[in-house]
């Protein structure tokens, strides 16, 4: 087996395409975890060390193909209904496989890749991309990754497969397809502007004060806003102002975090009995020229680990 170091230094790029894989951040840690165990229980079949990058994603790809076999897809609320009234009731929470898990940046993106590869493989790790992913059969789903996202070549995917360069060039026809207009290439993935830092600072201002009419004010007029694992979403401001009225949670912490390459945010509540703020969500924005477009809460106090975050903070910590 090749030296640890060199084995660990694809760990992150595996990671980034379990996930879009799997729509899972702690399954997409399994299935790299359990890649990189085979590789080192196969490493005498390795004979060329060039050839590592590509044989470990051949793993990767079996691990997850054997993981999707017989499974629902996951999703985002959106995908599962239409949007429901402010007065619509909660519901009871769905089982944890349903849903897409929110992504660190830090475990899925290479920061000091070349920058067209980096847009691209930020572009394709958005929430929505990833949910839109999951409508694909995994075969499908691979072959789009492989090549529109990490840009390998169709024979080279080919071989990884196990089939031919016209098959997979039918399965990337289908699947680009399927997906309708997405094309990553096409993202103008820039650092935030002043005036996004502005509308974001306003943002967690609002939302930490529960200001409500504020807060509202930075949603554009048809916002979604979503809260996983409940599958109830809201489109619009006045849902969404309703809404919140009416489950008012209290005051609230929010510490920046780095999540599917968007704004995102850990939410800490403040609980009067202890006197600190505990871990509430993972909150991932969406932002467009004309204000704030998504809020998705994924109320999952357990992925604060996965972002290295405490499960409770002093008041007004960060």
């Amino acid at each position: 087996m090749p030296p640890d170091d060199l084995v660990e230094q694809y760990r992150r790029e595996l990671t980034g395409y379990c996930y879009r894989m799997l729509g899972s951040s702690f399954e997409a840690e399994d299935a790299v975890q359990e890649t990189l165990l085979r590789g080192w229980r196969a490493s005498e079949s390795l004979e060329d060390p060039a050839a590592l990058r590509a044989w470990l994603y051949r793993i990767a790809t079996n691990v997850c193909m054997t993981m999707l076999d017989g499974r629902r897809r996951r999703a985002l609320p959106m995908d599962l209904g239409s949007p429901s009234s402010a007065t619509s009731p909660l519901g009871a929470p769905l089982a944890d496989e349903t849903w897409i898990q929110p992504m660190p940046d830090s475990r899925s993106l290479d920061g000091d890749a070349d920058p067209a590869e980096l847009v691209v493989a930020r572009e394709s790790l958005r929430l929505a991309f990833v949910a839109a992913l999951q409508h694909l059969q995994p075969r499908q789903r691979a072959t789009l990754i492989l090549r529109d996202v990490l840009k390998w070549k169709a024979a080279e995917v080919a071989k990884l497969l196990d089939t031919s360069t016209i098959s997979v060039n039918g399965l990337l026809r289908r699947a680009r397809a399927a997906l309708g207009s997405f094309d990553p290439m096409a993202s103008q993935d820039v650092e935030p502007t002043e005036r996004d830092r502005e509308l974001l600072d306003r943002y967690v201002d609002a939302f930490e004060r529960y200001d409500i009419a504020a807060l509202v004010s930075l949603l554009r007029e048809d916002a979604v806003f979503a809260m996983p694992p409940f599958a109830l979403w809201l489109r619009g401001r006045t849902d969404v102002r309703h809404f919140l009225l009416t489950h008012q949670h209290g005051y609230a912490t929010l510490v920046p975090i780095e999540s599917n390459a968007s704004p995102a945010y850990a939410v800490y509540h403040f609980v009067p009995s202890t006197g600190r703020s505990e871990a509430f969500g993972i909150q991932v924005l969406e932002l467009t020229t004309s204000g704030i477009s998504t809020v998705q809460t994924f109320l999952e106090p357990g992925l604060f680990s996965l972002f290295g975050l405490p499960p409770e903070i002093p008041v007004g910590g960060r």
